[in-house]
């Protein structure tokens, strides 16, 4: 006959489980960040390289590492065969593979100079950008609230790094060829960048932050001089190269920064497993169910003659716990992805930038004093009273 002790301890195997399968989803958003920053990388070069400012064998060495990376997530991805991941993470991995499988053609059009630098950063950009869903869908489906609180602010730093390879190329874009839309698109990209640094400031560990504060002056001097008029006469060209060099140096700056908190994650990742591998306590079998007991304490511990209602007692205060503090992190998640949402439609209806939507909904918020998830939802909610684009 099954014993309460015998569903509690299957109860401490599905933890387990459950933290294995998350260990293997963190060790492969470690991957599919190295993938992400030479993929960053090598768009920085291709930009460059389609200016006629890069030497084809800078570009050829670049795109070998890729692959070599993108052969090393691809078995990451193999190992990730378990339905528990979801629905949601397994498309995002097909639309990465997709793509993946279509880069040699890219790279053979960029290497004729058959793309523009615009055309050719837009295209490897919306690879990475997928490749962070991936990490985002991992992100959200962190059962443990300490991994999680660290793997939305893994997210949000990429992304901002992300935004900061964007900057790159717009700078190298604008630089010599400056005109004021570019130059707004420059801006938009220092601002959405801080957004995410500002979410990763608020769940990373405080040993990281003061190598993300870390000022840049020259990155600063540079920017000031490609958002302004200066950027159109001929000394823009002159230090497109410069910016090029410093916002690389700054890029990587951040990938160590993004290197230490994915190893942080796969740490704790350890730690969490190695705890549930912990022997349950030793429980006296003839405690009468209706005894009164003292409040359970904080965490099980390796205590001896305790009933297993303590055990159960216990177990289900540290799972409500969790799930708590679990809700706390995602609920920056959700507001990103109804923030997302919210521009998405924005733009499909209404023909807008992706910095326009947003600056929309941001200044509504302002205007309402609202939060800016709380606009997005009334946004998506009236959907159907938008109209739609025009053919």
């Amino acid at each position: 006959m099954t014993s309460a002790l015998h569903f509690l301890q299957l109860a401490r195997q599905c933890e387990i489980t459950e933290l294995e399968l998350l260990q293997r989803t963190s060790a492969l958003v470690d991957t599919l960040g190295r993938l992400i920053h030479a993929l960053q990388k090598e768009r920085g070069l291709s930009t460059v390289y389609l200016t006629g400012r890069a030497a084809p064998t800078e570009l050829a060495a670049q795109i070998k590492e890729c692959e070599q990376l993108a052969d090393t997530a691809r078995a990451g991805f193999d190992d990730l065969s378990s339905p528990a991941q979801g629905a949601r993470l397994f498309s995002r991995i097909a639309y990465v593979l997709q793509g993946l499988d279509a880069l040699p053609a890219l790279r053979e059009r960029i290497q004729a100079r058959q793309k523009t630098p615009e055309t050719s950063a837009a295209a490897l950009t919306k690879l990475v950008t997928g490749l962070l869903a991936v990490v985002f869908e991992a992100a959200d489906g962190a059962a443990d609230p300490n991994i999680s609180r660290l793997l939305v602010a893994l997210f949000h730093f990429m992304q901002g790094k992300e935004l900061a390879g964007q900057e790159r190329a717009a700078g190298v874009a604008a630089f010599g060829a400056g005109s004021e839309q570019r130059q707004q698109n420059w801006l938009h990209l220092i601002e959405a960048q801080e957004r995410c640094f500002q979410v990763f400031a608020e769940f990373a560990p405080p040993t990281l932050l003061p190598q993300w504060r870390a000022e840049d002056a020259a990155l600063e001097r540079l920017r000031r001089v490609g958002c302004t008029s200066a950027a159109n006469n001929e000394s823009g060209a002159d230090l497109r190269q410069t910016w090029f060099d410093v916002a690389t140096s700054r890029m990587d700056a951040l990938h160590a920064i993004e290197t230490q908190l994915a190893a942080e994650v796969l740490y704790q990742c350890e730690c969490r497993i190695a705890e549930a591998r912990q022997p349950l306590p030793v429980a006296d079998a003839n405690a009468d169910f209706f005894d009164s007991f003292p409040a359970p304490a904080a965490s099980l511990g390796p205590q001896l003659n305790r009933s297993v209602l303590e055990l159960v007692q216990d177990q289900s205060q540290r799972l409500q716990a969790m799930q708590a503090e679990l809700e706390t992190t995602r609920a920056a998640l959700q507001e990103r992805k109804l923030v997302e949402r919210a521009k998405g439609l924005l733009m499909a209806r209404r023909q807008f930038s992706e910095g326009e939507a947003h600056k929309l909904l941001r200044q509504t918020a302002m205007n309402q004093g609202r939060k800016l998830s709380e606009v997005a939802e009334a946004v998506l909610a009236m959907a159907d009273l938008l109209p739609p684009a025009p053919h």
